[in-house]
């Protein structure tokens, strides 16, 4: 998994950005309404998640809309699923060594 990608995802501010687009594309102006953020702020952090590969943009006449990316976050889906397998098998490991311990338990109880 990339580093540009957490980066630019760990700062409050563009991760709202992100979920703000989720609902389709926003032009700077847009953001920065809906987030209380100055222009040249939002347009900064557009430009970081442009770079992390993040969103996309496209120019309508005197207008640049911005919209996510599939791409990167099917990535990091992919990524982070490896780590929930590996706590699925950790999480049925301890199942599995739970459940000898009551079964040993009942046969105590029992002699």
């Amino acid at each position: 998994m990339e580093i540009k990608i957490f980066s630019a995802l760990a700062e409050p501010n563009r991760l709202n950005i992100v979920n703000l687009l989720r609902d389709g594309p926003l032009t700077v102006g847009e953001v920065a309404d809906r987030l209380n953020l100055r222009q040249p702020q939002a347009s900064k952090h557009l430009r970081v998640l442009l770079e992390a590969g993040l969103v996309e943009v496209q120019a309508v006449a005197n207008r640049r809309n911005y919209k996510l990316c599939s791409e990167p976050f099917h990535a990091l889906d992919e990524w982070l699923d490896s780590y929930r397998r590996l706590w699925e098998e950790r999480f049925d490991q301890l199942d599995i060594y739970l459940q000898k311990l009551q079964t040993k338990d009942k046969i105590s109880d029992q002699e």
